[in-house]
């Protein structure tokens, strides 16, 4: 064979092995998503990328075939066409078996080289670029080879099913694509532009649905206001006044005994009429919601559009009222508001490495806020005030602190034993090195 027929051939064999790289890396990195929509499209090759993608063992037998055959024949072919014209340019400096031996080498390195840029790397990135299109395009090429080389796919094809099976391996890819996998796509469209940051935050919020409880979206017992039925006309005109929300629940002798709520329209309506307000006319009273306080959100919406509501009282295994909540609160979760119509915002940051966090924050909003993986005992409480309490083992005092995660959480105000304001604090602002154990600093009594 000729030198030039050599050099053909391995022209042919680089460009042959770099149509089996490139359909080899398309298929594989070939998004389902992308090819159900071009598939809804009317593209007719689609479907059959899609199937071919479910059972790929054909498939990648015959890419391994025909890629180890070209490399092997590449390599003797090569050797024959540059090795010996190498030998007898080195031959001019050295003796003859130290230029056959340089020679097989240099010739080794340049065939290995020209194959592995041009039928491998550049073959692979251009298939990484496009997958899809460059899957549907080689598809047919792909089948005729599966079908001219069907007795060496069907015996190695069995041949590695039988491994599979010995070993206990998965033979088909999992197809399921689960919340992570969501996410994981929509940050990546994020970082690419296709998504907004705050876009990305709300399809994360609803994921986390799920794991987030009632009481971290509620409005606390100690902050409802509320009405007893037999409440005089006067005394509800001014509550409304000094406290306006769109609805109240209405108790009998205390916050424990909901036996209903009312709704601030047909207050206002009453009011504005001048007709006389009574908690004990059966047009005003509507029966409340009651769901207990350890519903997820996502069960909390299930929970009202069963019932045709949009608010419900919380309570807990001992049937004491610890909230309230609305649909309202529910969605403002998801928007990721942090800041209510009448309340201040509950995380403030102050600086770039400390934030003043209220007690009654939920701890999901804290690990957002702060980017910690987790907190220690996370199932035991809900709130900045309740992680707080439980690391200490005690009720906190004013300068009590907790280091955790590379933070440092120190109590500065506390009201009644109601934690109000928490510094945090960056720890490796002031120099230090984040903590893999939690340390606890005990303050003195407040006065």
């Amino acid at each position: 064979m000729s030198t030039q027929q050599s050099l053909f051939l391995i022209v042919v064999l680089i460009v042959a092995s770099g149509f089996f790289s490139m359909a080899e890396i398309a298929l594989a990195a070939s998004r389902r998503i992308r090819l159900r929509q071009l598939a809804a499209d009317g593209d007719q090759r689609a479907p059959k990328v899609l199937q071919m993608q479910e059972q790929p063992g054909d498939y990648f037998t015959v890419v391994q075939v025909a890629q180890n055959g070209i490399a092997i024949l590449g390599g003797i072919i090569g050797e024959g066409a540059f090795s010996p014209f190498i030998t007898s340019v080195l031959g001019h400096w050295m003796d003859g078996k130290h230029a056959s031996t340089l020679g097989f080498w240099i010739s080794f390195l340049l065939i290995t080289s020209l194959f592995i840029l041009f039928s491998d790397i550049l073959p692979k990135r251009l298939g990484m670029a496009e997958p899809e299109r460059v899957a549907m395009r080689v598809y047919r090429p792909m089948l005729l080879v599966i079908t001219l080389l069907r007795p060496l796919v069907w015996f190695y094809g069995k041949i590695s099913d039988l491994v599979f099976k010995l070993l206990g391996l998965p033979m088909l890819r999992d197809e399921r694509i689960t919340s992570e996998d969501i996410l994981a796509m929509t940050e990546a469209g994020t970082q690419a532009g296709v998504l907004a940051q705050n876009e990305q935050r709300v399809i994360a919020n609803l994921f986390d649905l799920d794991n987030r409880l009632v009481t971290s979206a509620m409005t606390a017992r100690d902050r409802i206001a509320f009405f007893l039925q037999n409440d005089s006309d006067a005394l509800i005109r001014a509550r409304i006044g000094a406290e306006p929300y769109s609805t109240y629940p209405v108790c009998d002798r205390d916050i424990d005994h909901v036996i209903g709520y009312v709704d601030a329209q047909d207050l206002l309506q009453r009011a504005l009429n001048n007709q006389p307000i009574s908690l004990s006319d059966d047009s005003l009273l509507q029966k409340a919601l009651v769901i207990p306080d350890r519903l997820s959100l996502a069960e909390t919406l299930e929970q009202f559009r069963q019932a045709g509501e949009d608010f419900a009282v919380v309570v807990n295994e001992y049937s004491l009222v610890v909230g309230v909540v609305t649909l309202n609160d529910v969605m403002s979760t998801v928007m990721g508001d942090l800041i209510g119509p009448d309340d201040e915002e509950l995380i403030v940051q102050r600086d770039e490495h400390s934030w003043l966090i209220d007690g009654i924050t939920p701890i999901e909003d804290v690990v957002h806020a702060l980017h910690i993986d987790e907190f220690p005992h996370f199932e035991d409480y809900d709130t900045m005030a309740g992680f707080l309490m439980v690391m200490l083992r005690r009720i906190p005092r004013r300068t009590d602190s907790v280091n955790w995660g590379g933070y440092k959480f120190e109590v500065m105000d506390v009201d009644s034993y109601r934690i109000d304001q928490v510094l945090v604090t960056r720890l490796c602002a002031e120099g230090q090195e984040p903590k893999e154990q939690e340390t606890a600093s005990l303050g003195a009594p407040s006065p």
